[in-house]
């Protein structure tokens, strides 16, 4: 793929743009989570866009994919590191640390809980892991920020759980 590619779908004169997009606060921290992983620099010279690029499956791409899989490591890698981004972006924001624990089958199911002291921010139930993906940047940055502002509301309306033992 080329540098110069867009993950962004068809405009309309409502849709945010790419670099709106790139500027949420959950896009972010995926990007530096993304960029936290290359220890080599290998990815020095790759765009934003062009880090996230594996996140968006094209309609065509999906269909490529078989109905029931084993989840690919990578895939299962990308998955983690999309929910690790939502708890950093949860935690920037509330000031309380948020940790991941996900489990899963070899198969490609499980659940994904991100904890802020004894409180669940988010509790989401994984199907179908080997087809994780999204339409295009938009519906990564709207799934994204869903978790987002779920788990900052559920910090603020449980300040006392989430707080506990801190």
């Amino acid at each position: 793929m080329a540098d110069t590619a867009t993950l962004e779908a068809p405009a309309s004169p409502s849709a945010p743009t790419d670099e709106e997009l790139m500027a949420t606060p959950f896009v972010r921290e995926l990007i530096k989570v993304l960029r936290a992983q290359d220890t080599h620099g290998t990815w020095e010279g790759k765009s934003d866009l062009m880090l996230l690029s594996p996140y968006i499956l094209t309609a065509e791409q999906r269909r490529e994919l078989p109905i029931i899989g084993d989840p690919d490591p990578e895939i299962l890698w990308r998955m983690e590191l999309f929910y690790n981004a939502v708890a950093v972006a949860i935690e920037r924001e509330s000031g309380n640390m948020v940790s991941p624990m996900m489990k899963m089958s070899h198969e490609g199911f499980g659940r994904i809980v991100l904890i802020a002291g004894r409180l669940v921010v988010v509790n989401k139930q994984l199907r179908d892991v080997h087809r994780f993906g999204f339409a295009s940047l938009a519906k990564l940055a709207e799934a994204g920020a869903k978790f987002y502002n779920e788990g900052v509301a559920m910090v603020r309306d449980y300040p006392q759980v989430a707080n506990y033992g801190a």
